[in-house]
């Protein structure tokens, strides 16, 4: 079961590098990995090997790390909650966890009632007591794993160890990434595992990888489509519909939060029902002119809510060009197009102070909003299944290099559980996109303009494409090949 709750305390949040591995002499991989990814964590650090452990809060302290056989990591970025518990959490067991488990109250409440105790706040712990009371129950480690990915409420990636093997799983959506080597290490990012020479391969969503000396294991234990069930009629689907956004939205806003904001409906309707719990403020970018910057100007106006926008041009793109590739860690056109407003507008929300951005990531996927699925509606489901590598990882990277935190209400499990039983006729209905979402939205109170208006993809919405272009003529070059030199530039020495 999911549990769930009405009246949440802040939630204890834990963004951060983890990284770890096995193998022999490990201090000097472990320095590198901590050096390589320390941007996704700058408060502090902290090392558990199987020869000690060692947490700081001053990185001119890592040459003092343990060596060992086996061993996990963390660098810190403390958003919410007691700054001395920096991880590894340390018991029966080590964990490591990155992310954020928004139900971590009626959780810990339900293994106090269990007689487990706690020595912290922190949401991180929740999911180490957690794994142990399954384990003395006698689950498996995949069984284990997918009972907790059933109750969790939450964005989490998680290592553990039992001082033999350890375990990697991620929430079943994907939308913290992690990545493991098939030489035993494992990083939130693949340049950690890059600058000690091993190759990254992404944890899958619904899987546990595990990692001993005798080599890896991967256990595939859970899968979106076991969400699939009886259908609904359009007015309980509508109604479970707006009960789940609201709910999903409102444990992901805290007293003030930021909306990436594109003037369109699912941005839109985040910020009106977000406004409702909190002080919210819309973060844009785009060049002047975009449709995007037009709208978002028009729609802030309309929902009474403060508007921050980045109007970039072709020297700012071209500036940002290697952080972007340097934070995606791929070539790929497409997301470095899509990545270069994100990082303005992440960039912009890091300098005025916020650190959790809401963002309607999944929305289309979920509800029909891409033109394809007018001929294809079958291809939405599968895009759901592989939202994590394909847009979420790309996300949360360069979130994190302005030290942001991207949220996503569209993708908590219980609104996916609804969406997936909603009949696709709801979603895509004569010829409209997300027609069930307009109207939830509608409904919900959202001006009707701004629930029925249309938009670009966001590279073309912003213009970054088109501005991406120009770059790589001036270099002679197509931008597929401009965006595959500029990633072997800055990737040439790991």
């Amino acid at each position: 079961m999911l549990f769930s709750f009405k009246n949440q305390m802040p939630v204890v949040r834990e963004l951060c590098l983890i990284a770890g591995g096995i193998g022999s002499g490990l201090k000097s991989k472990f320095i590198r990995m901590i050096n390589s990814g320390k941007h996704r964590g700058r408060d502090s650090f902290g090392v558990w090997t199987d020869e000690g452990t060692l947490k700081s809060y001053s990185f001119s302290e890592v040459s003092g790390i343990p060596d060992g056989s086996i061993g996990l990591l963390q660098c810190r970025l403390a958003m919410v909650g007691s700054p001395e518990h920096t991880q590894p959490f340390i018991n029966e067991l080590a964990l490591v966890h990155n992310g954020e488990i928004y139900n971590h109250v009626p959780v810990r409440n339900y293994l106090r009632r269990q007689g487990v105790g706690f020595e912290s706040d922190v949401d991180s712990e929740v999911i180490l007591r957690l794994i142990e009371h399954l384990f003395e129950r006698g689950l498996s480690p995949p069984d284990a794993v997918r009972r907790i990915m059933l109750m969790l409420d939450g964005d989490y990636a998680v290592a553990f160890s039992d001082r033999e093997r350890i375990y990697l799983f991620r929430d079943p959506v994907g939308i913290r990434p992690l990545y493991y080597s098939p030489g035993g290490f494992f990083a939130s990012e693949k340049k950690v595992l890059w600058s000690i020479g091993e190759e990254a391969f992404p944890v899958k969503p619904g899987h546990l990888v595990e990692l001993s000396a005798e080599g890896i294991k991967v256990h595939r234990i859970f899968n979106l489509n076991e969400l699939n069930g009886r259908t609904f009629g359009f007015r309980r689907a509508e109604e479970a519909l707006i009960k789940s956004l609201e709910h999903s939205t409102r444990v992901r806003s805290g007293k003030k939060v930021g909306v990436l904001f594109s003037g369109g409906l699912d941005s839109s309707l985040l910020a009106f029902l977000a406004s409702k719990y909190s002080s919210v403020v819309l973060y844009t970018a785009g060049a002047e002119g975009s449709q995007d910057l037009e709208w978002a100007r028009r729609t802030s106006e309309e929902l009474g809510l403060k508007l921050r926008e980045f109007v970039f041009d072709i020297d700012d793109v071209e500036e940002a060009v290697g952080k972007v590739i340097y934070a995606i860690e791929d070539p790929n056109a497409m997301n470095l197009a899509i990545g270069i407003p994100l990082y303005f507008a992440t960039k912009l929300a890091s300098e005025d102070g916020i650190k959790v951005l809401l963002s309607g990531q999944g929305a289309d996927e979920l509800f029909g909003g891409y033109y394809k699925y007018l001929k294809s509606p079958h291809l939405m489901e599968e895009d759901i299944l592989n939202l994590g590598e394909r847009n979420l990882a790309r996300d949360d990277k360069i979130a994190m290099l302005n030290s942001v935190e991207g949220r996503f209400p569209f993708l908590s499990l219980n609104l996916i559980r609804i969406a997936m039983r909603i009949p696709p006729d709801y979603k895509i209905h004569l010829g409209i996109r997300k027609y069930i979402l307009r109207k939830a939205a509608i409904r919900l109170g959202l001006p009707e303009e701004v629930a029925l208006r249309e938009k670009k993809a966001c590279q073309y919405g912003t213009n970054s494409q088109k501005l991406l272009e120009k770059i790589a003529k001036r270099h002679g070059m197509r931008l597929s090949s401009y965006a595959r030199r500029v990633f072997e530039e800055v990737f040439k020495q790991n």
